[in-house]
């Protein structure tokens, strides 16, 4: 054997934290395919135009945003009482969502001193709607979910379009997210319902 090196099978106790360190980095980069996988799922779903024809969302790039938050918000709450990596799953899908909404503010030709003012404003518009939307969905309250989508979705609108099918559609997306076997979140293979 070579100076230096360790016999096979016996871990770095003299530096376990540097062990820690690189299993970690290993990790996140082969949770990369499962994170694109589940974000493309996401995305799609949150782009189906029965959401856009049928319960009310307006297709524009506002309209968008609200259904991709959504979307994000649905799979984060379905991680809370996922392992370990469902959860680290997760929050690389909002991270990856972030970096998506980053890119299409630069594509619309927002100057880029413009942009860090812009998401501090969006990510303060998702962890809001998370709180909001999350406060009803605990309690099972569709009314006060449909109230909260037609303050988010139609902020100054003053007879706003009617929520309350979005709400349906969000509650049975989150029993159907519930449903799910853990191996399907492990693995990026989560789907969200059609529109009913």
């Amino acid at each position: 054997m070579q100076q230096g090196q360790r016999p096979a099978g016996v871990k770095n106790e003299a530096f376990p934290e540097k062990t820690m360190i690189f299993g970690l980095f290993r990790k996140k980069n082969n949770n990369q395919a499962i994170v694109d996988r589940q974000y493309a799922a996401l995305t799609a779903a949150a782009r189906m135009p029965e959401i856009y024809e049928r319960l009310n969302v307006p297709d524009t790039v506002m309209g968008r945003f609200e259904m991709l938050s959504i979307a994000m918000i649905l799979f984060f709450r379905r991680t809370r009482s996922s392992a370990t990596s469902g959860q680290e799953i997760a929050q690389e899908i909002v991270d990856a969502f972030f970096q998506d909404i980053d890119y299409s503010i630069r594509e619309l030709g927002i100057g880029d001193n413009s942009v860090p003012k812009r998401m501090k404003k969006l990510a303060g518009m998702f962890y809001g709607r998370l709180e909001a939307y999350s406060k009803a969905m605990d309690v099972g309250d569709a009314e006060a979910l449909a109230l909260a989508l037609q303050r988010n979705i139609y902020p100054e609108t003053a007879a706003p379009a009617d929520m309350a099918g979005l709400a349906g559609w969000m509650m049975a997306a989150e029993s159907h997210l519930s449903a799910l076997a853990e191996e399907v979140i492990a693995t990026g293979a989560a789907t969200l319902p059609p529109v009913a």
